[in-house]
């Protein structure tokens, strides 16, 4: 049994993750600059659109740029790249998490919804602006141990879009789209994350190889 991941097996398997939320986020952006409507019509978007841009554009940097914090060959071969990639990475993560809380608070939602999404967007939400954070601060103690614990799970977090395309997809088929089901698929994408997140923090078989001495991430 190998005992490595392939060098980029992880990152692309996360570029695939995020794929259809940053299209969907990209047809998004052009409906509200005035293009054709292909996504269906939400007046909450075109009534605030500044923290729905905001939310889309920093999506797409943290879920793309991100998973290429994950390539063990960019981390060795140019250490100062990652640790530049890595401070956008943090800007536009806490953009993510801020702009989310926001359009979780301050556009209305469905009951169901209201009543099982919007406490865990709130609590997810408060995380990983704390995971970020705690990452930047293990960084810059040169504690790269615990930087990469609180990166990688507050990526997870971040990514949690594109699993939920997969949680609704498939879930959806098997149990039906009722609202409560609905909501209770789209939570279940956080816990699937945070347990893979997990697994790839503990189990030395998943680890992508050494770090470099000054390594962020």
């Amino acid at each position: 049994m190998p005992t490595r991941l392939p060098t980029w097996g992880v990152p692309a398997a996360l570029v695939a993750l995020g794929v259809v939320p940053v299209v969907a986020g990209s047809l998004r952006l052009a409906e509200l600059s005035g293009g054709a409507a292909v996504l269906p019509p939400d007046g909450r978007y075109t009534a605030t659109p500044l923290p729905v841009v905001v939310h889309i554009v920093c999506a797409t940097v943290f879920a793309l740029l991100g998973a290429l914090q994950f390539a063990p060959g960019v981390r060795a071969r140019r250490p100062a790249w990652h640790r530049r990639a890595g401070r956008v990475l943090v800007v536009a993560g806490l953009g993510v998490a801020l702009s989310a809380l926001w359009l979780n608070q301050f556009f209305p939602n469905p009951d169901a919804d209201r009543q099982v999404l919007y406490p865990l967007r709130v609590v997810f939400g408060v995380a990983m602006v704390a995971g970020l954070v705690l990452g930047l601060l293990a960084a810059r103690r040169r504690d790269f141990g615990r930087h990469r614990v609180w990166m990688v799970r507050s990526y997870a977090i971040g990514l949690v879009a594109g699993t939920q395309v997969l949680t609704l997809g498939f879930g959806g088929a098997v149990l039906g789209r009722a609202p409560v089901t609905t909501a209770l698929l789209m939570a279940s994408a956080w816990v699937v994350n945070l347990v893979v997140a997990e697994w790839a923090l503990r189990w030395p078989a998943a680890r992508t190889g050494p770090r470099p001495a000054g390594a962020l991430a």
